[in-house]
């Protein structure tokens, strides 16, 4: 499987920068008050608010700030009127997309992601006309800095892979959305450093794009991450 479903070093250099940081909590607390409102406080039996603990602790998100995030979705305190959405949609060149996201008013999410669309290139699908272009897949990624590939390539494998990928010193690991904790707990029982590990829209095939498409499409990609009401954002780039 060629390329991994989201523009990692927009997210890496975004996620360096400080005056991004508040945006990025405030988009982690939503995260982890929608799973705590879905499955419960205790991340023992919620596996979906595990990983959001998980993110947000890479993230250096202040402890005090995900109790709090996580108590607003679980009702223990007031606050919480958050809904999530999925946008499907056209990038520049033909590409696909998949919008997630969280926000306390849909209409006027739904209105300003359709401006975006509109200013940058893009085109509004309706419900299942991009979709059906991927399938919700277990995604792990592994620091595998220093890590002898092959060796490396076979523990995944072993634990449960349906698939890899490489992107430099990061191997991703494919599962299917069932076997994403079976897997993760294996990997992590081989002392492996796991960067992130979630369910996401994994395309089924994936789109080849010259570099002008490219550039257009990762400035597309940016104004999208920009709004603070989307969460993830998935192409077959």
């Amino acid at each position: 499987m060629s390329g991994h479903s989201h523009f990692h070093n927009i997210k890496i250099k975004k996620g360096a920068e400080d005056a991004k940081r508040s945006k990025t909590f405030s988009k982690l607390s939503k995260e982890l008050s929608v799973a705590a409102k879905d499955g419960g406080s205790d991340i023992t039996f919620n596996a979906k608010l595990r990983s959001a603990v998980e993110k947000a602790k890479s993230m250096n998100m202040p402890a005090d700030s995900i109790d709090k995030a996580i108590k607003k979705g679980s009702g223990e305190l007031e606050g919480f009127s958050y809904e999530e959405f999925l946008m499907e949609a056209y990038g520049p060149g033909g590409t696909a997309f998949i919008i997630e996201g969280i926000t306390d008013n849909k209409n006027r999410t739904l209105g300003e992601i359709k401006l975006i669309l509109t200013q940058r290139g893009g085109k509004y699908v309706n419900e299942g006309g991009i979709k059906w272009m991927f399938e919700k897949k277990g995604v792990i990624s592994i620091d595998a800095s220093n890590k002898n590939k092959e060796e490396m390539e076979l523990t995944a494998i072993e634990s449960g892979a349906d698939d890899i990928d490489w992107e430099e010193s990061t191997l991703y690991l494919y599962t299917k959305a069932e076997d994403l904790e079976k897997t993760k707990k294996i990997l992590e029982e081989n002392k492996l450093k796991i960067e992130s590990a979630a369910l996401e829209w994994v395309p089924k095939e994936t789109m080849n794009v010259d570099e002008d498409t490219k550039e257009k499409n990762q400035r597309f990609f940016e104004a999208l991450d920009e709004n603070e009401d989307v969460q993830n954002i998935y192409t077959n780039i």
